[in-house]
């Protein structure tokens, strides 16, 4: 009971925004409020809300490896195709009886993790750091891009699954989960929907915890200052590399999800638009924040899509103005600015008619 209490204190501490039962009751509100929207949508728009929650995981592993721990990754999209097609892969040649689907899901996020945990390894403690970090996970994700693209004719295959090049693969089935008389299969309609949202929820509840733990608290203290970290004793490559591993899995989760949702993977997933366009939501959201992380990315998703789809030709043209305006007029991230501002705003209120 004391270590679930203690696991409870770590939700509220100094690294994540939000503490006391007005942040929870509000938490409280958004969770009933977004178990109850399937109940007044079509199955479509609920579907394309799967879409959003999808991709707020590589954000929230970006906010992790490089807002809390200072190391700025290109290679989370390379882990994201690692794991959509690690699923197709096994899913195709296995199928999804008996319940595969979902050892599927765990097998392809924790090959993305070993590729992780490899580059890794040889990045930090080979010493690597600074913008070279930059470099080397845009290299290998641009490369690893152009590979699966030119795999199109029919010697690359793996078992029966064509990986088909700049087509991409399809037709992977979706998840599926056993169940008595018939297997729940998942498509991208409302129960895709709960199971991305619990997950969600789970993953953000996960890493606050996390990051304001012992942990987190060395991670930030690296991010702040390696050396001083170092000289209290602390390995600073081993913490980095766990940190990177870790953002490598959600990123994993991230592309497993897409790859369920919409029953395919490309290369162009791991492009370099794919690469840049996290950094743009985590930037706008407040990279060193997993709650305005996350509520960014929502966002901008949303105004993205609108502007792809009524002006697609000015859609990537608006997120570079946008990315300026934020590093120009608010550095920490707009919603972070806006989160601080309405705290105080409401500490300012509470003082005066208290």
């Amino acid at each position: 009971m004391s270590g679930l209490l203690s696991l409870f204190r770590l939700l509220e501490g100094p690294q994540t925004f939000g503490r006391g039962p007005a942040f929870w009751s509000l938490f409280g509100v958004v969770l009933v409020v977004a178990c109850t929207y399937p109940l007044f949508s079509d199955g479509y728009t609920v579907g394309n809300t799967v879409y959003f929650f999808v991709w707020v995981f590589i954000a929230l592993s970006l906010c992790l490896i490089w807002g809390y721990g200072g190391s700025l990754s290109f290679g989370e999209t390379a882990f994201f195709g690692i794991a959509g097609y690690g699923y197709g892969i096994l899913t195709i040649n296995f199928g999804s009886a008996y319940g595969f689907t979902l050892v599927a899901l765990v097998l392809a996020i924790a090959i993305a993790a070993l590729v992780a945990l490899l580059l890794g390894y040889f990045m930090f403690f080979g010493r690597i750091a600074g913008v070279f970090l930059g470099i080397v996970t845009l290299a290998v994700t641009l490369m690893l891009e152009r590979f699966m693209a030119q795999t199109a004719g029919p010697e690359w295959h793996i078992g029966t699954a064509r990986l088909n090049g700049f087509n991409g693969m399809s037709t992977m089935p979706p998840l599926t989960i056993p169940w008595p008389g018939e297997p729940i299969v998942l498509f991208a309609d409302v129960g895709l929907y709960y199971v991305v949202l619990g997950l969600l929820v789970l993953v953000y509840l996960g890493l606050r915890i996390l990051m304001n733990s012992s942990f987190g608290n060395v991670i930030v203290a690296i991010r702040e200052n390696p050396e001083r970290a170092e000289m209290l004793g602390n390995d600073v490559r081993k913490y980095r590399l766990i940190t990177f591993v870790i953002g490598a899995a959600l990123a994993g989760l991230s592309g497993v999800l897409y790859t369920v949702w919409g029953q395919y993977i490309t290369p162009s997933s791991m492009g370099m638009t794919a690469a840049a366009l996290p950094l743009i939501w985590v930037a706008v959201g407040g990279r060193s924040d997993l709650t305005s992380t996350l509520i960014g990315t929502l966002v901008v998703l949303a105004v993205f899509q609108a502007l792809t789809i009524y002006g697609s030709q000015y859609a990537l043209i608006f997120m570079g103005v946008l990315l300026v305006l934020t590093v120009l007029m608010a550095p920490n991230g707009l919603v972070l600015e806006a989160m601080n501002w309405l705290g105080r705003l409401a500490a300012r209120y509470w003082r005066r008619t208290n």
